[in-house]
Formats: C-alpha cells, sequence, structure tokens
C-alpha cells in the first residue's frame, strides 16, 4: 500500500466524525429556523370618541383558535406568535385587526386599539294576528258587529249592568298606581304628624281634645247663660 493511501485512511475516522456532527447540527438549524418567536400581546381595548376601556372585547387569533377577553378596564394580555394576525372584536363595535411582524425582535408587543361604533339598522318587521296580511284583510271585512238597534241607552247603563261592570271588571293600571300613590302618600303624612289617625279621628281617644275640655270647664263656657235658650 502507498504512503498516500496510507494518509488517506488515516484522515477517514476523522472526516466521518466531522460527516456526523453535521448532520446531527443542519435539522436543529432548520427546525430553529422555522419556530416563531413567542410574543406577549398586551394593551387596552377603548371606544374610540371617550376612550373608556370595553370591557369583554374578544381578542382572538383565527388561524391559531386561542384568545382572551377584555376586563371590566378594558386590558388584555395574550400570548402569540410572530406574524399571527389578530382580530379584535366587540358587539356594536366594527373589527379591528393587528399584525405581529415576522421579524418583531422583542418579546412583548403593546398597543391601544380604538374600536369604531357600527351603526346596523334592522329592517322593519310587522306583526299580525294572521300568516298574511291578505287574510287579516279579509278576515276584518268579513266581521259583523254585533247590532244594538234593540237596546236602548238606558238598557245599556241601567243600575244592575253598572254594578255588575263595578263588581267584576278589573281594577286598570292607572288605578292601581293612584291607589298605591295615595296610600304612600297618606302613610308619610301620619308619620309627619299631620295625617289621620286613630286618636285624630276619635276625641276620646286625643289627649289633646281631653285638655281643651277641661280648660273650657274651668273657664266656665258650659255654664248656662241667661237671656240664652239651648
Amino acid at each position: 500500500m502507498s504512503v498516500v493511501a496510507r494518509i488517506r485512511l488515516s484522515y477517514l475516522p476523522t472526516l466521518l466524525g466531522f460527516l456526523l456532527v453535521a448532520l446531527l447540527l443542519v435539522p436543529g438549524h432548520a427546525r430553529a429556523q422555522g419556530q416563531r418567536r413567542v410574543v406577549q400581546f398586551t394593551g387596552i381595548v377603548a371606544s374610540g370618541d371617550s376612550l373608556l376601556g370595553v370591557p369583554g372585547a374578544a381578542i382572538f387569533v383565527p388561524k391559531a383558535g386561542r384568545g382572551t377577553a377584555s376586563n371590566p378596564y378594558g386590558y388584555f394580555s395574550l400570548p402569540v406568535l410572530a406574524g399571527d394576525s389578530i382580530v379584535i372584536r366587540s358587539l356594536g363595535y366594527r373589527n379591528q385587526y393587528v399584525i405581529i411582524p415576522e421579524n418583531y425582535p422583542r418579546q412583548s408587543y403593546s398597543v391601544i386599539v380604538q374600536l369604531k361604533e357600527d351603526a346596523t339598522v334592522l329592517p322593519e318587521v310587522r306583526i299580525f294576528p294572521y300568516a298574511t296580511e291578505k287574510a287579516f284583510k279579509e278576515a276584518f271585512l268579513a266581521m259583523k258587529p254585533p247590532s244594538e238597534e234593540d237596546r236602548t241607552p238606558a238598557d245599556k247603563l241601567n243600575e244592575q249592568v253598572m254594578r255588575r261592570m263595578f263588581n267584576t271588571l278589573p281594577v286598570t293600571s292607572m288605578g292601581n298606581y293612584r291607589q298605591t300613590m295615595q296610600a304612600q302618600q297618606n302613610d308619610q303624612m301620619r308619620r309627619m304628624g299631620l295625617g289621620a289617625t286613630p286618636a285624630t279621628n276619635n276625641p276620646l281617644l286625643n289627649p289633646f281634645s281631653w285638655l281643651q275640655l277641661i280648660n273650657q270647664v274651668k273657664s266656665g263656657e258650659f255654664k248656662k247663660k241667661e237671656g240664652v235658650d239651648y
């Protein structure tokens, strides 16, 4: 065997070692290049006009299927990946989008999202007691009101009819309201000493009436006077 062949054989284990190390490092380097940096996405969701925090706003990444919601003050915090597209939405506001740059070097990304109101005009809804407007019109035109020709106004409003109406008809909402307000006012007047109470209605139970009576007896107001016919 020649000297050159021996030298090549002596370097063969070293070359194989370098090749093995290179093969082990290449997949790891490629995997490191494929991974994206984790970024802590924080911020405040506010309304565009007043800059007040919007509570309960949804902040989520559609592709990843993860998200969070803002607290009562509009603050949120969500871990995302560099290059993610984030959607911020809330009922009554337009959707807002935030994209994290793919080569973003920092570990946190903070924003203030100002949502704009989205006024939606709903179509008119008309409610009828029938399935269609045509059926309602037909039923209305075919309706026959009761005949009142055989009854006089005196018969309609006689004592028996009025008493039956008074005993059977329920109290209306306005009547209940007036009765409640009157009861509250009377109770307030009694607490202040200005309203009617059992003591004020019955003179025998009122100490002030007794005092007035005693003073009248002492002053002789109840004595019979000459020339006065009782």
